[in-house]
């Protein structure tokens, strides 16, 4: 099993795949070809199930920075005979473009170690291991570099040592000596294309260059924000695209499987797809820290993976990130999992779920972006439309909520608050939808939902706005009813619940839960990154500004020493759990700036 902690890892993307590289030069993650596609490096979730490892022989400290406006990675060794310094990138390809960063992405994971003072021995080990582990592939040294052979691909390195291969895998070992540089490239492809050749540093090097230039061309063009906390949202605005899937515009909630919210635990889940749910969230900080290119493709993915959807019929909740629909769960126990967290799981069964908040997050994302949807064609006006009038007809149905709680269908507050939004938002499109007709019907259905939501989501002997219909129990999702505007922030029975949830269901660090109640699974969780910046942007529409900063600096605090968020934080280690990096922490990151900087104008 990994003992490497979650937040010592950084990403690595070409926007069609994510590699994570510890802290020690050790690549433990990169699946092939696409974010969701099986590992060709697992030691993430098993040591056993492959690694490629290049750092200095001895003891060394260790310092880490993503070069400026990229997401390429420069890891600093230094030892007590010099300074190494270890640059990792997945190569974007020939593509300048800054609109079509990775277009053609070549699946190349490239890699430079430079002595830059004084002198060292450098250890390089390499250990494949494709399909997640049950592949242990025949290497073969070649002229310049290695060959792999076995599993569903074709691997070839290109580097430049001499290799002693054997059945576990490869090492090297090399001098540097000042200003000299090993180069290497690791390149996949399928068994049915051309094979790979050994690339030289030349071309190595011309490689790294472009993906430095192509990341820094699509910053330039496309990171405008200048509000507070600025260095923080462009570099979640960088992640959000790191996440992003270059054919489809999909963005992957996170670039791995089975990260626990529990060490040790079951609640080990498979974060590499989309959610529609993500949507509304997703195109706010789309919009604030980059720019809607991205938001629109975004929501052309959504629109047209759920297409097929039939009215009355329940709304996919997620799909796969080339628009796949069956995301069917299994479990893979030859992994020990992080930590033994098992079982590992890929696929993730919550695609079954009903969750009536889905309707409400895309029309809420339609709206958003509803000066750029004017050219709408009729099937696309009717699939919009036919969303509120599912919110219409589903409102009062129970569901799974916005936990995709793996129980009991209830009457989930969240949800019936964006059936609300749905019809408001649909109202407010009617004139682009053509469903003028629709709007006395989505009116009336809107105040039902409205007086309900107010009259059975507040409970007394909580003295807040709850998590499901007669319940006591507090839910950080309440926070949204603000931000989705269903209330002002400074009406009084929200003032109440963001108070409650402020003193009621966070930890001694000021961090927020999602809940507290049972959901049917054995096992706690840590405090959720994104429900403490929904806190802080509650707090900024409310006015008060100092409190919100003081949230959103408490969540900030976790952010990793290259800039990244995972989905949780253990309430009694401040350790980072969960799959990571977390598009939603980052997401909640952007919006929660936005609405301090919103505050203050």
């Amino acid at each position: 099993m990994s003992r490497t902690p979650i937040g010592e890892y950084a990403l690595l993307s070409d926007r069609h795949s994510a590699a994570l590289v510890a802290k020690d030069g050790a690549v433990d993650w990169w699946c092939l070809p696409r974010f969701d596609s099986p590992s060709v490096f697992g030691a993430l979730l098993d040591e056993a199930a492959g690694s490629w490892r290049i750092r200095p022989v001895g003891e060394f400290e260790v310092s880490r920075r993503y070069v400026e406006a990229t997401m390429v990675l420069e890891t600093t060794f230094e030892t007590a005979g010099g300074v190494l310094a270890l640059t990792d990138a997945l190569a974007t390809g020939p593509e300048r473009d800054p609109h079509r960063l990775g277009a053609r992405a070549p699946h190349l994971l490239v890699r430079s170690a430079r002595c830059v003072r004084g002198r060292m021995e450098v250890e390089v080990s390499f250990a494949p291991r494709p399909e997640y582990g049950l592949v242990a592939p025949l290497l073969q040294a070649v002229p310049g570099g290695l060959g792999v052979r076995g599993g569903p691909a074709r691997l070839l390195l290109s580097a430049p040592v001499d290799w002693d291969v054997t059945a576990e895998g490869a090492v090297a070992r090399a001098r540097v000596e000042a200003d000299q540089v090993l180069w290497f490239a690791l390149q996949w492809s399928a068994l049915g294309d051309r094979p790979p050749r050994v690339l030289a540093a030349t071309e190595i090097a011309a490689e790294l260059e472009t993906t430095l230039a192509s990341w820094r061309d699509w910053s330039d063009e496309h990171q405008n924000y200048q509000g507070p906390y600025r260095e923080l949202v462009h570099h979640s605005g960088r992640v959000l695209q790191a996440l992003s899937y270059q054919p489809t515009g999909a963005i992957t909630a996170a670039a791995t499987t089975s990260l626990p919210e529990q060490i040790g635990g079951q609640r080990n889940w498979d974060y590499r797809y989309a959610w529609v749910r993500d949507a509304s969230f997703t195109l706010n900080a789309l919009w604030v820290a980059a720019c809607p290119d991205e938001a629109g493709d975004f929501f052309s993915f959504l629109t047209t993976a759920a297409a097929t959807y039939r009215p009355r019929e329940a709304l996919q909740i997620m799909f796969g990130i080339g628009g796949e629909h069956d995301l069917s769960e299994r479990e893979l126990s030859h992994l020990g999992g992080w930590r033994g967290s098992r079982p590992v799981r890929v696929g993730n069964d919550a695609w079954r779920q009903p969750q009536l908040d889905v309707y409400g997050e895309l029309l809420d994302a339609a709206h958003r972006l509803s000066e750029q949807l004017t050219e709408l064609d009729q099937q696309a006006r009717d699939f919009l439309a036919s969303l509120a009038d599912a919110a219409a007809c589903q409102w009062r149905q129970p569901d799974h909520g916005i936990w995709e709680i793996r129980d009991e269908p209830r009457h989930y507050l969240y949800s019936k608050v964006m059936c609300w939004v749905a019809l408001d938002r649909a109202i407010a499109l009617a004139g682009l939808l053509r469903a003028a007709d629709h709007v006395p019907g989505w009116r009336r259905t809107r105040r039902e939902i409205r007086q309900a939501v107010l009259e059975q989501g507040w409970n007394e002997r909580a003295g807040a706005f709850t998590q499901a219909f007669g319940s006591a129990d507090l839910d950080a999702s309440a926070l949204m009813m603000p931000i989705v505007g269903f209330l002002p922030a400074d009406d009084p029975r929200m003032l109440a619940t963001i108070d409650a949830i402020a003193g009621g269901l966070t930890d001694e660090q000021g961090l927020v839960y999602r809940y507290l109640a049972a959901d049917g699974l054995a096992g706690d969780e840590g405090t959720f990154l994104l429900c403490t910046f929904w806190l802080s942007h509650a707090l900024a529409l409310a006015g008060q500004t100092g409190r919100a900063r003081q949230v959103f600096e408490t969540a900030a605090a976790f952010v990793t020493d290259v800039g990244l968020l995972a989905e949780e934080v253990h309430p009694g280690t401040g350790e980072l759990l969960g799959n990571f990096p977390q598009a939603f922490s980052h997401i909640g990151l952007i919006n929660a700036a936005w609405a301090i900087h919103r505050s203050g104008l």
